[in-house]
This record gives structure tokens, C-alpha cells and sequence, in this order.
């Protein structure tokens, strides 16, 4: 029996189970006299047991088991309590850390003090994969590892892993020199949510010194010192990414690859009796077959939102708890779909989102809402609340303080402009720091993670009013419809999602609005940008009419100026392997049929880059 098929086919659906406890638990708690709620939670844990005791994971069936007798006791009175809600929400984390046991292949952890007495035990150490392969291929070198290697690792009850482990990184960095971390810096910034941290240290200090300078942390719940590789049958499984997919679906597929061999043999044929008019006729039923399997493989690839946005009322309730507010919380447009991987990146920034507006927006009690919906081959992702709002002044003051801006341009600087800075790194207007915000990351990690997926995040807000933070998505990162234009002889490519016109204007339309040129265009002035002069290349020869682009460049309208306009085409997008991929101002690269390869701008970084 091919143990390892159904081992995958468990976690999959345990972890469907426990998501559905989560959502039930925050929704009873709302009405605790809900029956069918109960009854609900009772069928979740039963099922999780069942599933458990099964594959012989007896711990988890066990803990299982627990709850389950929990529930029955709750359905028997038919309501529940707020404690008994705090227990069952611990144990369902206990249950996703046993599932997270099972997927590492090793054993599960001890659950006996939990069904006890209610006390969740620490999760277990555990040597990471980065950890390994570091080691090993220092001992493979003949090279030992230079300093002292620090294991941390932050409590489950930490609600933003970055910001700590920021603070920390500051108090090591007074015990000796940093070699190495893993997670890096950078990754920590741009809103890693590792629990663990490995630290390389030079240090003059010995392992009970650094202990005694660190245990007053009490975030930290382990504080070792690992030296030795594991045994080898120990090595890390990586789980693999599954998706579900209907047989209706998988049939189409079939029927697809039975027309692209009939197709295939079709040009064959053509080909070798030089039939240059069956040959044309195949190779335009080829596009359509291609153009089709295209749509049904997006297909796969496509979630809901409401995949990401079900844990969010978790994350709402225990901030509320914390915070002692009370926030009323909604979703509208959970049914939209994106590409997967989208969705995979958006967690951590409508986490962010949403712990800012209870933290700094909402004053006592509010409303926050998630709201999505489409736009064309776009899809916008918007986190409301009515909360206070940003503070126009505080910004502008906080700024300065920076040298972010000069006087000067703090009497100048548009709204939009001044909103982007709070996604500035280490920008924050919070009067003290929590637990959950306060350090400045939030809002940069946002602000990358929807430029890294080619997306734009708009700012609106006002004081007393609330605050309205939008991200414009594509749909899809692998195959994107583009905008082909030339610059001094190179051609580059825009994101078809980000064109709203294309034109060609004559000199004598081009009017002065001070020092910038600008054009009427549909009773608006629009300000001319060169992209030549964006990519600081050389000027080119004088055109007319000259080939412009209508586009939106941080919060307006602007008509970029280009060389030549090619044409629009589908194109593959790939990322860019390292170090190309930490350049600001491309999304990508893509190649073209005759093999030429061509960049994917991000004007609106590029732009932002080059005014920095």
C-alpha cells in the first residue's frame, strides 16, 4: 500500500477540517445557542478522530477525541461558553501543530497536559532545512562553521513574528558581530513569518552568558545552541502542493490532447507536401486549441479569495481580545478568483492590513470590511474601516523627522504622495509600540508584496473619516496579455492591465504647465514622461507624431512617451533569477518566438526608484 498517497490525501483534508473549525468557533461564539453550529463543530472533530485513528496517528486522535467530548457537552445544553471556545480554539492549534508533526515525518508531539489540564506544550526543536544545508556544506568543505550558532525561537501567542525579531536582532547585535541569519534581514523586512531564526554569532561570550542576556525576553520560548548534523534518516520531507480537480475538467483535458495529436499529425502532413494552405488552416486551429488549454489550465490554478480571507475572523477575534475593542468584521467578494499563486502571497498582507486598522484605526469599537471584486483582467482587493483615519499632519511631521521630504515639499506634496510613505520602511505614526504594530513593517510589506506580484496599492484616507487601502491585482502571473514598445532599439514590454490608452500626438499638441509638459486629453491635462529619460538613456531623434502610452503612474494619469508602439501579445512570464530579480522596475522577463528576451516593466516602482 502506497502509504505516503494516502499520508498526503489525510493532511489535505485534516487541514480543511481544522479551517472549518476555526470559521465555526469565531461564528458561535457571535450566537452560542446556535445548534447547528454545534453540531457543525461536533461533525468536524469527529471526522478529524476518525481520520486519525485510521492512518494510526493515535495523539491526534486522541486530542480529537478530547474535543469532541467537549462539544458533545456543549450540544447536550445546547449553548457554549466564551471558556470553553478559548479551549477549543487552543486545541484546534494543537491539532494544526500535530499536523505539522506528521507532514515533517516525525513524531507527533505530547498532547496529555492539554486534555489535562488545558495547557498546550512547547512545540519541539527541530533543525531546518536551511540549517542542513548550511552545515553540511561547510562540513563538506572541510571548513567549520566560524562563530557561535543561536537557535531562537518565538512563542505561538506572537502576533507579528517580523517586528520581534527585529527588536531582538538589535539586542544580539550588542553581544558580538552578526555573521549569518536565516531568515536574512531583507527577508525579515519584507514580512517573513518564521517562528525560528538562526543567528551566526561571533562572540566573545559563552552559550550561558548569551542565554542569561536573552531568557528576559519571554516572547522567546526556546533559546539553543545547535552543533551536530541529524542523523541522515532524519532528512526533511517536503510536502507536496495538491490541488483538486473535477473529472469534468481532467475529461476536457483528455479531449484537448486528442485534438492537439490530431493537429500535430495535420502539420506534419501539410509540411511534407509543401500544402502551404492546409499548413495555414492547421496552425490557426492550433492557436485556438493552444488558446483553449490555456483557459482550462488557469482554470486549475484559480482559488477564491475565501480561501485566504476564512482565517481572517480568527485574526480578528483574538486582536479584539487582546486590544479589549469590539470590531465587527465582514467579507464581500470572498467568491473572486485569483491565480493561485496571488493568493498564496496575499496572507501576510491582509493580516497586515487588518491588524492596522484594529490597532491604529478602530479607537473602541468598529467595523473593518474586506471587499473584492473584478475589473476587466484585474481584480481589486479593498480593507475599509471606520476608524480614525491617517492623521495628514502626523504623517507630514513624521516625514520630515525622516528627511523623507524637505519643508519644501511638505508644503507642495500631493495627498497621494504623502499617504505612500507610511509604506516607507521603519515609517510609522503609532504613539507607542504593541505587540501587533508599531515598528514600521506593516505597510512596507504590503506595499512589496503587491508590487512584487504587479499589482498597485492606493492610499486614501482622512482624519475622523476611516481609511480605505485598495490593491489592483492581475488575475494571473504566468500568461499575461502585454504591450510590446521599443526604447533606443530595445524592446521591453507593460502589462496590458496597465495601459489604459494608446495614441500618437503631434508636437503642436504638446503644451507647458511650468517646467512639465503636458497634453489635453478628455478635458484632463496629463503630464508627459519619457521613458528614454525614466531609463536614463541617451535622447533620441525628434518624432512626429510621437507613440504614447496612457497610463497610471502613482495615483494620476500620465501619457508615456516611447520610440515606437510594436503591438500587444500573450507572453510566458517568468521571475528573474537572482540577483536580477532584486532590480527595481521589472515584474519579469518573457521570450519571444525567435527567441529574443524581453523585460516586463514596473513602471510604478521604477518610478518611485528614480524620485527616491
Amino acid at each position: 500500500m502506497d502509504i505516503e498517497k494516502y499520508r498526503t490525501m489525510y493532511l489535505h483534508e485534516a487541514a480543511e477540517h481544522l479551517q472549518k473549525m476555526t470559521e465555526l468557533l469565531v461564528a458561535v461564539e457571535a450566537d452560542p445557542e446556535e445548534s447547528a453550529g454545534l453540531a457543525a463543530l461536533f461533525r468536524e472533530a469527529h471526522s478529524i478522530k476518525g481520520m486519525a485513528a485510521t492512518m494510526g496517528y493515535e495523539a491526534t486522535a486522541r486530542l480529537a477525541h478530547h474535543l469532541e467530548d467537549g462539544l458533545a457537552l456543549c450540544r447536550d445544553r445546547g449553548c457554549i461558553d466564551s471558556e470553553m471556545i478559548d479551549h477549543l480554539l487552543a486545541g484546534v492549534d494543537l491539532l494544526e501543530g500535530l499536523l505539522e508533526d506528521i507532514r515533517a515525518q516525525r513524531p507527533e508531539r505530547e498532547v496529555e497536559s492539554f486534555v489535562a489540564h488545558g495547557a498546550a506544550p512547547a512545540p519541539p526543536v527541530e533543525v531546518s532545512s536551511d540549517e542542513l544545508e548550511l552545515v553540511a556544506a561547510e562540513a563538506a568543505e572541510g571548513n567549520p562553521a566560524s562563530g557561535l550558532q543561536l537557535r531562537l525561537r518565538l512563542a505561538e501567542t506572537v502576533a507579528a513574528p517580523g517586528p520581534r525579531w527585529l527588536v531582538l536582532l538589535q539586542r544580539i547585535g550588542l553581544l558580538g558581530e552578526i555573521l549569518q541569519l536565516q531568515p536574512s534581514e531583507e527577508e525579515i523586512l519584507q514580512g517573513s513569518s518564521s517562528r525560528q531564526l538562526l543567528v551566526r554569532l561571533q562572540t566573545a561570550l559563552s552559550q550561558d552568558e548569551i542565554r542569561e542576556q536573552l531568557k528576559s525576553y519571554r516572547e522567546l520560548v526556546a533559546i539553543d545552541f545547535p552543533i551536530e548534523l541529524p542523523a541522515k534518516g532524519n532528512k526533511k520531507v517536503v510536502p507536496r502542493n495538491t490541488v483538486r480537480v473535477s473529472t469534468d475538467l481532467l475529461d476536457h483535458f483528455i479531449n484537448l490532447t486528442g485534438e492537439l495529436i490530431t493537429n500535430r499529425y495535420q502539420l506534419q502532413s501539410a509540411a511534407a507536401e509543401k500544402n502551404w494552405g492546409d499548413l495555414d488552416e492547421g496552425l490557426g486551429q492550433l492557436a485556438r486549441l493552444v488558446k483553449n488549454l490555456h483557459h482550462q489550465v488557469l482554470q486549475v490554478r484559480m482559488m477564491p479569495l475565501e480561501s485566504v480571507t476564512n482565517r481572517l475572523p480568527r485574526a480578528v477575534r483574538d486582536l479584539c481580545r487582546s486590544s479589549g475593542k469590539q470590531v465587527s468584521f465582514e467579507v464581500e467578494g470572498g467568491a473572486i478568483e485569483l491565480d493561485r499563486a496571488i493568493l498564496e502571497e496575499l496572507a501576510d498582507p491582509l493580516t497586515h492590513m487588518i491588524r492596522n486598522a484594529i490597532d491604529h484605526g478602530i479607537e473602541s469599537c468598529g467595523k473593518v470590511q474586506v471587499k473584492a471584486w473584478r475589473e476587466q483582467d484585474q481584480v481589486l482587493i479593498q480593507v475599509t474601516d471606520n476608524g480614525r483615519g491617517i492623521d495628514p499632519d502626523m504623517v507630514r511631521q513624521r516625514a520630515l523627522q525622516r528627511n523623507l521630504i524637505s519643508p519644501a515639499q511638505a508644503e507642495t506634496i500631493r495627498e497621494y504622495d504623502l499617504l505612500q510613505l507610511i509604506c516607507q520602511p521603519g515609517f510609522s505614526t503609532a504613539q507607542q509600540v504593541t505587540t501587533t504594530s508599531g515598528r514600521g513593517v506593516g505597510m512596507d510589506v504590503v506595499k512589496t508584496a503587491v508590487e512584487r506580484l504587479g499589482g498597485v496599492l492606493l492610499i486614501d484616507s482622512a482624519a475622523g473619516e476611516g481609511t480605505r487601502i485598495t490593491m489592483k491585482l492581475p488575475l494571473s502571473m504566468a500568461i499575461i496579455r502585454v504591450l510590446l514598445i521599443d526604447c533606443d532599439q530595445i524592446l521591453m514590454a507593460l502589462p496590458i492591465t496597465r495601459v489604459l490608452q494608446t495614441l500618437e500626438i503631434t508636437q503642436e499638441e504638446i503644451q507647458t504647465s511650468g517646467k512639465q509638459l503636458v497634453i489635453s486629453h478628455q478635458g484632463e491635462l496629463l503630464p508627459l514622461l519619457s521613458l528614454r529619460r525614466i531609463l536614463k538613456r541617451t535622447k533620441g531623434p525628434a518624432r512626429n507624431p510621437l507613440p504614447l502610452v496612457i497610463t497610471e503612474l502613482l495615483g494620476r494619469r500620465v501619457g508615456l512617451v516611447v520610440d515606437r508602439l510594436v503591438g500587444q501579445r500573450e507572453v510566458f512570464v517568468q521571475t528573474l533569477p537572482a540577483p536580477f530579480d532584486r532590480l527595481r522596475g521589472n515584474s519579469g522577463g518573457t521570450i519571444l518566438g525567435d527567441g529574443q528576451i524581453v523585460f516586463v516593466l514596473d513602471l510604478q516602482s521604477l518610478l518611485e526608484k528614480r524620485r527616491g
